[in-house]
């Protein structure tokens, strides 16, 4: 980790700034990582930079039957989502039960939110855990 001094044209750099290439089956070069805090502190040194390994991002372990549910649920929910908000059946019943439930406590504030709430609930309702 290391402080970094940009150059006067830049206030602050947030990013990855380099990623290794890859070709012919392998990587070369480093991932730089600039960060920028904004939390409030009295620390002048908010600019960080990263320097990680190729393989940094690669995963070690394979995934577990949990990982491999939640990531089918996605992918599941987020086709219902994207064929629900383009059906035009559901368009007027969505909207009015989108704006009835919008300002309660729990209520979600976008549309596309509401959608997954309504997908995701139809899915569990379909694929129980057990």
């Amino acid at each position: 980790m290391g402080n970094t001094r940009l150059n006067p044209l830049f206030e602050n750099l947030s990013g990855a700034l380099a990623k290794p290439k890859k070709k012919n089956g392998h990587r070369c070069g480093e991932y730089v990582i600039a960060t920028h805090r904004v939390a409030e502190t009295t620390n002048p040194n908010c600019q960080r930079v990263y320097i990680k390994p190729a393989d940094a991002y690669t995963r070690s372990t394979p995934l577990s039957q949990k990982e491999m549910r939640i990531q089918s649920r996605f992918t599941a929910v987020a086709a219902a989502v994207a064929t629900r908000a383009k059906a035009l059946e559901h368009v007027a019943s969505d909207r009015q039960a989108f704006l009835a439930q919008k300002d309660a406590a729990d209520g979600k504030k976008t549309m596309k939110a509401y959608l997954w709430k309504v997908c995701g609930d139809a899915y569990d309702a379909e694929h129980p855990q057990g």
